[in-house]
């Protein structure tokens, strides 16, 4: 058993995996004082700079996998039952939201788990008519999960524990409890035992030890699906375990050698903010006794050698600032290098999109496509898994009366790249050789963000806007009079005059 009298939380097997969580998640806030203090031996009060580039890369993740809402579809028209299911998934869960949450943290922690449960929102806190019961899908904090994995195979989990600790009111925070959630296929079982802080860290406890456990709190819950109802989504993974590989530990060298050269920069500039400045001797006043009155570290000032032999100057050292910032520019290289991440995606350097095709940016930004893919591969796998256990979830619950045929969800990607509409349509026009490529209709829904029902009266208006025009013009050339032409009267006598000459 993962968890029993005498054991420890976390277990050791799982210590290191939440203290990553914990110190890349300070780096993405950008909190990298908090982590690199302790590798230094930084004392509290010095001075300490950082540049937050791991948030950067960890927003690049979740702005190109789900910056653009992916499209989930049931494999049948709009209306169908199933696919008004999977609507209702989507949008009742926020689904679209918590992927984009999902991909940024999962980017430093490299784990993502789903839960998904059948239940209310507010658990009966609100009245049933506002808050019915249905399918929930949960984001799960991953230093709470620990999956058990098969025991001839590391990467393939067969059941996962959620278990977290609670202080009990009262004991002043030396008493807890642990409260345990196991998923097994068909079913879940509870437990919460006693356990008492073993290590701390400051006022932060870290690690506990498991005392007795609650025996009354013990309760199993048939689920009737076969699988457990929490879903594992990695960053991405190798084949030989479980766990997910985030996109910042690789960094963190890298992280702390830019963040010391900057503050080195900035300790360099502050030294010479308010320099000393030598004079030659005998320029200072002295006293009777014919020394000088000036004290150096409070008046910076101080007389060397004779008068003919030195200019007034200020006293400063530029500690090879141009060498430091050129190693600057070369570690942030690095860094996105091995990040993925061009320098078009972020708009430094040469990086000028004017006068680019789409396709041309495109192909510049194919490092960080194929790391956007190869994550993508990941979620499409991980929501496919969820949308199953939904269905399997409400089949049990709802039996026959769940309305819809078992289905297989199809999801189209955004690459999330801006679409250069111009292109397209001249490569369309190619390809079709100057035919229409799509309807009126749907031209009107991409381009304005319409619905079917806008667009359908859009067109309508139009229809009738041009039905008035056609009525206007042939009612105009229906009137034989439009093309006589009136003859100005002075004119005409003119005419007349000079006919009666000739």
């Amino acid at each position: 058993m993962m968890f029993e009298k005498g054991g420890y939380y976390p277990p050791i097997g799982h210590k290191k995996r939440i203290i990553r969580y914990n110190e890349n998640k300070l780096l993405f806030v950008g909190k990298h004082y908090d982590v690199f203090e302790r590798y230094q031996n930084l004392p509290s009060d010095s001075l300490y700079l950082s540049v937050n580039l791991a948030g950067l890369i960890c927003k690049k993740s979740g702005d190109f996998l789900f910056g653009e809402s992916p499209t989930f579809s049931a494999g049948k028209q709009d209306d169908s039952p199933e696919q008004k299911k999977l609507d209702e998934w989507v949008h009742e869960n926020n689904l679209n939201m918590k992927l984009q949450q999902s991909a940024t943290a999962n980017a430093f922690r490299g784990d993502s788990f789903f839960k998904i449960r059948w239940g209310q929102k507010w658990g009966g806190k609100v009245p049933q008519k506002f808050d019915p019961f249905r399918i929930i899908i949960e984001p799960q904090n991953p230093k709470y999960v620990f999956p058990e994995t098969s025991s001839g195979d590391a990467s393939t989990i067969e059941a996962y524990h959620i278990a977290f600790p609670t202080v009990v009111k009262g004991s002043g925070d030396q008493d807890w409890i642990l409260n345990i959630e196991s998923h097994y296929p068909n079913k879940i079982v509870y437990r919460k035992f006693e356990m008492y802080p073993f290590e701390t860290r400051g006022i932060d406890v870290v690690e506990w030890k498991i005392g007795n456990e609650i025996k009354k709190e013990y309760r199993e819950v048939e689920t009737g699906v076969p699988f457990p109802l929490v879903v594992h989504i990695p960053n991405y993974a190798t084949d030989d375990d479980w766990e997910g590989i985030d996109d910042l530990s690789e960094h963190k060298p890298l992280f702390d050698e830019l963040n010391r050269r900057l503050t080195k920069i900035a300790e360099i500039l502050d030294k010479h903010a308010d320099p000393a400045i030598a004079v030659p001797t005998g320029v200072l006043g002295e006293d009777e006794n014919g020394n000088p009155t000036f004290i150096v570290g409070r008046d910076k000032v101080f007389e060397v050698m004779g008068k003919d032999d030195v200019v007034p100057q200020y006293i400063t050292w530029n500690g090879q600032l141009q060498s430091a910032f050129e190693e600057i520019d070369r570690i942030v290289e690095m860094i996105l290098t091995n990040a993925e991440i061009p320098a078009v995606a972020l708009g430094k350097g040469d990086s000028g999109t004017s006068g680019n095709s789409g396709l041309a940016i495109k192909f510049r930004m194919n490092s960080l496509l194929a790391k956007i893919n190869r994550k993508r591969q990941f979620y499409e796998k991980g929501l496919k898994e969820l949308f199953m256990i939904c269905q399997l979830i409400e089949r049990v619950k709802k039996g026959n009366k769940a309305g819809y045929d078992f289905f297989d969800v199809k999801i189209h990607f955004k690459d999330g790249l801006p679409q250069d509409d111009a292109e397209l349509a001249n490569i369309m026009n190619v390809r079709t050789g100057g035919k229409a490529t799509i309807s009126q209709k749907t031209a009107l829904m991409r381009l304005d963000g319409l619905t079917e029902e806008q667009a359908e009266a859009e067109l309508k208006r139009m229809e009738e806007e041009a039905e008035a025009e056609a009525e206007k013009t042939e009612k105009m050339f229906a009137n034989p009079s439009i093309f006589n032409t009136q003859v100005d009267k002075g004119n005409e006598g003119e005419a007349e005059s000079s006919n009666d000459g000739e």
